[in-house]
């Protein structure tokens, strides 16, 4: 959902209230709908030393390789990944309207000039019956959707939902066929070293296929991000464009959708990164069932193990997840997991990294079960952990992350019921509104995260949304949107 107006009123006063914008620094730079969102932007921290990062639980690439003459490497065919892939790849357009510069009569007359702006990227079909998987970067703002396949037919697509904290979307066409559709693969039994195909539409060229090897799984792009991220990272070369596109191993699986790149110039230097097809999948099988993204947590804080962390506290691994602090009455709690507690494995695969813990989990829905692997006193044992819900949820048609109030907080805001905005997408991300409480919808009084959307799933196309909410002074204040 869209609006094309915001305004931020006093509740006691009337006056218009601006508010400060916060930009969220970027980790990587977003590829894909480049025309429409911007210029891109890299950042590469040096690692840090022997401190351990403590990080909360939140739940929200090597020279291509180049060949002539030629269809394998060291003996591995890709002319079948690519057949498979290939003609299941489609092409995206993003149509959208925004403010341009004003004239001198605009000005005087107050008027507001809008232009309409294009941007393209990929998307990946996963069905036979239409459903496309994209980057929520690749279709945001859009006022119209197109798709084209490789047989050059176009079709208008519909936005089926987003999860903006994962990067991933949702849209489908209606055709006449059945369509070619790329099968899901495991991204968790992915090994460092494996052959992959990047296949997407970089530069508007259609239908491109590059070669390369994973290089790294569980990155994270931005350490600074309180919500640590887990990407594939691959030589494969992937430019502007090449964002929602396919990333499959040479069974022609898909093991990830295309996102982002690190680079100084915006273009492909080197490395790619692609979030996970379990992590996707999962994102999409919930928009399909659910319309929102049900995310589940471990329920611990924790940081990074390294040579020396294992060293000053006498373990004998440097490899893991140390735990620094466990949610009450979450999973873990009730699994027994303790601080100082050293994760080292779940369901057999290495966490190595906490971004890695936080990728596998996100792959997972409230109520499912895992066995880690733990390092407790010198001594290594296993340990059946429950997946709880985790309270933060995206609203879509708010754009905005909440969660429910607890009794501190309701103590603190003075209401007796409410929902905390603990961050904002799209084009209310500019409006700096992370702390604020939600206590009325159209004055109609929200208890929790469920009355919102069940609130939510009542607005109608050009509906007035009236949003009471109080602020970190404890002011009352309101924000109006109009649905488009």
């Amino acid at each position: 959902m869209t609006y094309n107006e915001v305004e931020f009123k006093k509740f006691k006063n009337n006056k218009y209230l601006f508010m400060k914008s916060i930009l969220k620094t970027m980790g990587a730079a977003v590829l894909g709908g480049a025309i429409v969102l911007g210029s891109y932007k890299v950042f590469i921290e040096d690692e840090t030393g022997s401190q351990i990062a403590i990080t909360e639980e939140s739940f929200l690439p090597a020279t291509p390789v180049s060949y002539e003459g030629n269809t394998s490497i060291a003996g591995v065919d890709f002319t079948e990944a690519a057949e498979k892939t290939v003609h299941a790849v489609v092409h995206v357009k993003n149509m959208t309207v925004s403010r341009g510069n004003p004239s001198m009569q605009d000005l005087m007359y107050g008027r507001a000039p809008m232009r309409q702006a294009v941007g393209t990227g990929s998307g990946v079909i996963i069905t036979k019956d239409g459903y496309i998987v994209t980057n929520n970067h690749v279709i945001a703002n859009s006022t119209a959707l197109e798709v084209t396949l490789n047989d050059n037919r176009t079709y208008k697509a519909t936005l089926i939902g987003t999860e903006p904290a994962s990067d991933i979307a949702l849209i489908k066409i209606d055709a006449e066929v059945d369509l070619p559709f790329v099968t899901f693969g495991d991204s968790d039994q992915l090994k460092i070293g494996e052959w992959v195909l990047a296949v997407g539409n970089p530069f508007n060229l259609t239908s491109t296929v590059t070669a390369g090897i994973i290089s790294a799984k569980g990155r994270d792009l931005d350490v600074r991000d309180a919500t640590p991220q887990s990407f594939i990272q691959t030589d494969a070369a992937v430019n502007p464009g090449n964002s929602g596109g396919a990333l499959v191993n040479t069974r022609g699986e898909l093991i990830g959708i295309n996102t982002a790149i690190q680079s100084p110039t915006g273009s492909y230097t080197g490395y790619s990164f692609a979030v996970p097809s379990n992590n996707a999948r999962k994102v999409i099988q919930d928009l399909m069932e659910f319309g929102f993204v049900q995310k589940g947590m471990l329920g611990i804080s924790g940081g990074d193990l390294n040579g020396r962390i294992a060293t000053e506290m006498g373990l004998g691994s440097s490899e893991g997840i140390y735990v620094s602090a466990v949610v009450a009455n979450s999973g873990a709690d009730n699994a027994g997991l303790k601080k100082g507690d050293i994760i080292t494995n779940i369901d057999g695969v290495r966490m190595k990294s906490f971004a890695a813990l936080t990728g596998y989990i996100g792959s997972k829905n409230p109520g499912d079960r895992v066995s880690a692997t733990i390092l407790r006193d010198g001594k290594e044992r296993s340990i059946a952990i429950e997946v709880t819900k985790n309270s933060t949820v995206t609203i879509p048609a708010l754009e905005m992350d909440l969660r429910d109030l607890d009794k501190n907080e309701k103590r603190e805001f003075k209401v007796s019921e409410g929902v905390r905005i603990v961050g904002t997408n799209g084009n209310l991300a500019k409006y700096n509104m992370t702390g604020f409480v939600i206590t009325k919808i159209n004055d109609r009084s929200v208890k929790d995260v469920e009355d919102v959307r069940n609130l939510m799933r009542k607005v109608s196309t050009n509906e007035s949304i009236i949003v009471e909410l109080k602020n970190k002074a404890g002011e009352v204040e309101r924000l109006r949107l109009i649905a488009d």
